[in-house]
């Protein structure tokens, strides 16, 4: 348990990404990030500033979204926010794949605006790709995985949380179609210690929740 839990802080993008987050809200969860050393703060758009100033200096990286939640902006609006997320002070861009696309199996469509929006972007900027597995059967996500590695992108992501979370299943086919490639981001409804333990079993490296707190809580009660 020890080992898969070794610097569980890091894997963490602490989420704050629901249209009714405010500015005290961002502060509070930078805060909460600077004192746990999360790797990053997942923030919507308009907040990426806010978060940059609150986490100057301490080492927490700021993270924003392209084409979230919803995947059906055009690629110029995703290239647009994942650049200006970045001149904002973001660097790390989790963008939405358009998943009409996916469903209907435009694969090569969903190929080349990943790779659009990573040409876009500064070559030390992650970009993760979100997928919304659970819109997808097991090889549509096969299949999306390996435009999220052909299009450039450094993970896969799971879903947006937003219609429903990410499953030890999901993360398992994702990391098998990765081929080691790309490294795979769990996403939506992960809440205890012990859905951290399946995912990251499962193949995840890197985890969004915005109940990091009280799972890193959970981890120092059990004294692991």
């Amino acid at each position: 348990m020890k080992d898969i839990f070794a610097d569980l802080n890091l894997r963490f993008d602490h989420a704050a990404l629901h249209p009714e987050v405010d500015k005290r809200a961002i502060r509070k969860l930078c805060a909460q990030a600077r004192e746990w050393r999360f790797c990053s703060v997942a923030v919507n758009p308009s907040w990426v500033r806010t978060a940059a100033e609150e986490l100057h200096g301490s080492g927490v990286k700021v993270l924003s979204v392209a084409g979230f939640p919803l995947s059906a902006s055009r690629t110029d609006v995703k290239v647009f926010e994942a650049v200006k997320g970045v001149s904002d002070g973001a660097r790390e861009i989790d963008m939405v794949a358009n998943v009409g696309w996916l469903v209907s199996d435009r694969f090569s469509e969903v190929e080349a605006e990943i790779d659009e929006v990573r040409r876009n972007l500064p070559y030390n900027v992650v970009l993760k790709v979100i997928i919304e597995a659970g819109k997808l059967n097991r090889e549509q996500q096969v299949l999306a995985t390996k435009c999220v590695v052909n299009g450039g992108a450094q993970f896969v992501k799971t879903c947006t949380g937003f219609f429903g979370g990410a499953t030890v299943e999901q993360v398992r086919t994702l990391h098998e179609a990765s081929g080691g490639e790309i490294e795979v981001k769990a996403s939506g409804g992960i809440r205890t210690l012990e859905q951290c333990r399946h995912l990251l079993e499962a193949g995840a490296t890197r985890l969004g929740s915005s109940s990091s707190v009280e799972i890193m809580q959970e981890l120092e009660q059990t004294g692991a």
